[in-house]
């Protein structure tokens, strides 16, 4: 066989490698939907956790409670109630205090917890950016890093190669690829992480105040990256306490209070009523809705 032959074998290869990282069982999160253009649909979901109040600070103090039933567990409902349809192509923002739920419910969504009760059904390929260096090595350098992290989002070793040069240009990352990553700052890791994330258009793109801590000219041109990612049909998950940002970015929002939705819609309007709830001295929607029914 000729070396022209072969190197039309490699290359077809390399391509059918390259079209399998959709295929990936860390990144496909493919069910059955009852309807094609929803992407999401959660259905009553509730996420309880147990909240341990003492201290047990070693393995045999925890097992003599465990043993004389001594251990005891507090319990935490994170989330409670939560229906949401999401279709295809659809932008969301989710808005609310420290500790409202907003990024439990971005953790169910991807995966990463279970719930408690209620069913959550996601269809499509998901990349989720919900903690600032999850799945960055920090004793690894930026090169390493890419390999590793475009892995256990579940690309092939093919698929990383040849989107190599276009996530480092991305990252704007060029003079510190052979750096050890726990020597970066907390805006160099977030454009790492970005720019592996969005080497590829997934269905859904779940970005959880990652963003918050890069500089102003990087946060603007995530903003683009996701603008296209959207136009080409990808669906946006979106959290942040920039409410103008939620404005901008999506189409719809939610907005959670102590685990409970307390109103979605419109983001306009529904970041017009979380911005004055919080700027007024006494309650307003949430004082006139007592059992936190959504408003929509």
């Amino acid at each position: 066989m000729s070396s022209a032959d072969n190197n039309n074998e490699n290359n077809i290869e390399n391509s059918t490698e390259i079209s399998k990282v959709y295929a990936s069982n860390m990144q496909n999160l493919i069910d059955e939907m009852d309807d094609d253009s929803n992407v999401i649909e959660i259905h009553d979901v509730m996420i309880r956790f147990n909240k341990n109040n003492l201290k047990v600070d070693n393995l045999k103090e925890y097992f003599v409670r465990l043993v004389t039933r001594q251990l005891m567990f507090q319990e935490f409902i994170a989330l409670q109630d939560i229906n949401l349809e999401v279709k295809r192509g659809e932008s969301w923002g989710f808005v609310g205090t420290n500790g409202a739920g907003k990024s439990t419910l971005l953790k169910v969504i991807s995966r990463i917890l279970k719930p408690s009760r209620g069913t959550v059904k996601v269809g499509g390929t998901v990349a989720a950016l919900i903690e600032l260096g999850a799945g960055i090595d920090p004793q690894l350098t930026a090169r390493e890093n890419i390999y590793l992290n475009g892995t256990l989002l579940g690309y092939s070793k093919a698929f990383i190669e040849s989107k190599f040069d276009e996530i480092v240009e991305f990252s704007e990352l060029q003079e510190f690829l052979d750096s050890p990553v726990k020597n970066f700052s907390s805006g160099m890791k977030t454009r790492l992480a970005f720019s592996i994330a969005t080497a590829v258009d997934p269905d859904i793109l779940i970005a959880d105040e990652i963003l918050s801590v890069g500089d102003m000219k990087f946060r603007k041109k995530c903003s683009k990256k996701m603008t296209l990612m959207m136009r080409n049909g990808t669906t946006l998950l979106y959290v942040s306490h920039n409410l103008g940002a939620i404005r901008r970015q999506c189409q719809k929002a939610m907005w959670l209070d102590h685990g409970r939705i307390i109103m979605t819609g419109d983001s306009d309007v529904v970041c017009d009523a979380f911005e004055a709830e919080m700027d007024s001295d006494e309650p307003i929607l949430l004082a006139k809705n007592p059992a936190n029914t959504a408003v929509k």
